[in-house]
């Protein structure tokens, strides 16, 4: 019987290692994975590549992780907002590299790797220092980038409901990058609010297939198959 469902939070990311490249999903706070990312923390896992849409805020979430200096590297598109000064102070500091990537071409080198494409090119960056280093070509007349794929050992992402399979669904944009990066890593941690037994997913609403999550923990919830069944609004 396939059941990716874990029975708990650590249990979910006892085998990240250090060095690991791990996708967080989020566009700041919304989606962002908290309850994963403090399990995360308190594993101890080291020198990790994150891969996500900015570099945390506030001391909460991945500014958390950031503060605990576990980060080696971020590859993000918004590394500076307003409350962004865990980040700022790490990277001024040279404890932390960066590497700037513009949102779309990050979406898409995510989604990249997920669907097996090995690049692709782009006029995003052209003629600017995000280009230095790339091959470059004229195309009908206009000039693109060669990016490729980011791949990731593990994805941490959040959903709202999942089965025993895997399958998830999201609560509006709170899906964000979570189905793609769930694509592109080899292991992909989804936090839910509820697990729903099988068959209780409407097949048209589910976004991400189970196949291309392994593990599934609930927080703050219960499973349905349990005797506490949570229907999905």
């Amino acid at each position: 019987m396939i059941d990716k469902i874990v029975a708990s939070l650590a249990a979910a990311v006892a085998d990240v290692h250090d060095g690991a490249t791990v996708m967080i999903g989020g566009f700041g706070p919304a989606g962002q994975p908290a309850e994963l990312i403090d399990a995360l923390i308190d594993q101890g896992a080291r020198d990790l590549t994150i891969v996500n849409n900015n570099a945390g805020n506030g001391e909460v979430g991945l500014a958390a992780l950031l503060k605990a200096r576990r980060v080696r590297k971020v590859i993000c598109s918004f590394p500076r907002q307003t409350d962004s000064y865990v980040f700022d102070a790490l990277y001024r500091s040279g404890e932390v590299e960066l590497e700037l990537v513009p949102q779309g071409n990050l979406a898409e080198r995510i989604r990249a790797a997920g669907a097996g494409i090995g690049g692709f090119f782009t006029p995003t960056g052209h003629g600017t220092l995000l280009a230095e280093g790339k091959e470059t070509r004229v195309i009908d007349g206009r000039a693109y980038v060669l990016e490729y794929p980011i791949r990731a050992d593990f994805a941490l992402i959040k959903a709202l409901a999942g089965d025993r399979w895997g399958n998830l669904i999201y609560r509006k944009t709170g899906r964000n990058f979570g189905p793609i990066m769930a694509m592109a890593a080899k292991c992909a941690i989804a936090q839910v609010q509820r697990t729903v037994s099988l068959g209780e997913l409407d097949p048209e609403a589910i976004i991400t297939p189970g196949i291309f999550v392994q593990r599934v923990v609930a927080v703050n919830a219960t499973r349905a198959d349990s005797g506490d069944h949570q229907a999905v609004a």
